[in-house]
């Protein structure tokens, strides 16, 4: 992605549309790209990406909204989490570039002094299941997406005033 082409604005959906409940960033991304509410100088990606790969879309942003599926076990399923992405506790024990998580990658950015934004904010839902092969989110998740799309333009509209 060329530098001059990105906008200040993220809003970053993770997730795989063939694991069920982790397609909850596909779903969400798909809502907001095909609702028009969204200003021009915010873009919406969904990334079927982790590890590394996230270093590019993260870099030369001002703030990032990351949308994503999560599994905790303390919340029952369709629970929304929304925190700093600087809560996720960072694992520097790889075997593999494929398993750098999101918060290790974030460091890493920041380490390798990567313009990288100052405000990262994730909205998480409570899965139930990240591992069994299907297209179809679970219900609970399911009903989340609506609250998500409303969470997000909420988080739109606080940043088109300044507000954090």
């Amino acid at each position: 992605m060329e530098l001059s082409s990105v906008k200040n604005t993220l809003i970053l959906c993770l997730g795989n549309e063939l694991l069920g409940d982790d397609g909850f960033g596909p779903e969400v991304a798909r809502r907001l790209s095909s609702d028009g509410f969204l200003p021009d100088d915010i873009e919406v990606i969904f990334a079927p990406l982790a590890g590394f790969a996230l270093l590019d879309l993260l870099a030369g942003r001002q703030r990032v909204l990351i949308v994503d599926t999560i599994h905790t076990g303390r919340a029952p399923v369709g629970t929304l989490h929304r925190f700093p992405a600087a809560d996720l506790a960072a694992s520097w024990h790889l075997t593999t570039s494929h398993q750098i998580s999101l918060s290790s990658a974030i460091e890493l950015g920041r380490r390798m002094e990567l313009d990288f934004p100052n405000e990262i904010e994730v909205i998480a839902v409570e899965a139930e299941d990240l591992e069994q092969f299907g297209e179809v989110l679970s219900e609970p998740v399911q009903e989340a997406v609506e609250d998500t799309v409303r969470l997000v333009a909420k988080w739109i509209m606080q940043n088109l005033r300044g507000c954090a």
